[in-house]
């Protein structure tokens, strides 16, 4: 996000910066201080951005959070809510995914001025697997923001045979019912395989009920709580255990410790051989000695945790160069 809305435009983005003591949820404080913070730096706050669910979380807004969001711009009168949904479609249950627009219609703000100020942006690259196609929607009810989309999209346009085949795709309700529901079941045992792994391993995660990821807590195996040994792990965990992983700090989490890690994009094979590597690095006391005091306690604190916005990238990136000695 940091990169497709500073590079081209110049905007200045001051994270909401929530916390792992109430799983990382957006509060009325967080959201306030990042306010404070950026009329100190004398910017002028157009628009709250989230994802929902979360990126790199795995965890979908909740109802309060929302609420605390539609409150803070309907006292803030030129500020816009844009609700980033492209995973909407991977929530585990459907029933626990709530959009922006429902909140609003529920609470019946459909002829609220505040109802203009609320934006939803979507793609077909992840529900569907198809980023290749590069086809994306906004949603919005306000019409200086959807004339200055209809302009922008002459940039960007869609090609007739892709705009066919989707048309053809997404009119087969039966498939797209039936493709939704298979993904969501398959994303739920994948991560239940990584979870549990990572467990069996002494390592946490928060509670997550969507998305492609989960938010993984290796605090305990830090030689100290700092950024600076946030990266010495992450480069140990490269080059000695050939597993490409992304920090924390690089989505600006304020806890040394967290990681993403990313469970869609391998086999099953892949992920039972990461495992693999990553306890074979635990047990070997690779870490030092004193990571590893209290390690049961870290673990049972971890798992009453979930999540939002402002954190990592992890993805397991595997050599294969000593795969077949590793499983002989």
């Amino acid at each position: 996000m940091y990169m497709d809305l500073k590079w081209r435009t110049g905007v200045e983005i001051v994270p909401i910066q929530c916390s792992s003591s109430n799983g990382f949820r957006i509060t009325k404080l967080a959201l306030e201080e990042a306010y404070e913070q950026a009329k100190k730096l004398n910017l002028n706050v157009k628009g709250v951005l989230i994802t929902n669910p979360s990126n790199p979380l795995g965890t979908t807004t909740t109802q309060a959070e929302l609420n605390i969001l539609f409150e803070f711009i309907s006292k803030n009168k030129n500020i816009h809510l844009v609700s980033d949904e492209i995973y909407s479609g991977t929530a585990f249950s459907s029933s626990e995914f709530i959009s922006v627009m429902e909140i609003l219609k529920n609470n019946q703000l459909e002829n609220n001025e505040v109802f203009n100020r609320v934006h939803i942006v979507y793609s077909l690259s992840k529900d569907l697997g198809l980023p290749g196609f590069r086809v994306g929607a906004i949603y919005s009810n306000d019409k200086d923001v959807i004339s200055a989309a209809t302009k922008m999209s002459s940039f960007g346009l869609v090609s007739s045979q892709t705009q066919y085949l989707l048309s053809s795709l997404l009119s087969d309700k039966k498939f797209t019912k039936n493709y939704l529901r298979e993904n969501q079941s398959r994303l739920k045992s994948r991560q239940r395989m990584l979870v549990t792994g990572l467990e069996a391993i002494g390592i946490g995660c928060l509670k997550s009920n969507a998305g492609l990821f989960c938010w993984v807590d290796m605090r305990h195996l830090l030689s100290s709580k700092t950024f600076e040994a946030e990266m010495d792990l992450w480069k140990k965990i490269v080059y000695e255990v050939k597993l490409n992983i992304s920090p924390g700090s690089s989505c600006h989490c304020e806890e040394p410790g967290w990681f993403r890690a990313c469970f869609a994009n391998m086999s099953e094979e892949t992920l039972k051989l990461a495992l693999k590597r990553l306890k074979k690095f635990v047990d070997n006391g690779i870490l030092p000695r004193s990571c590893q005091v209290g390690e049961s306690q870290s673990l049972k604190s971890s798992r009453k945790k979930t999540t939002m916005t402002t954190v990592s990238n992890w993805v397991f990136r595997l050599s294969f160069h000593d795969r077949d000695a590793e499983e002989r």
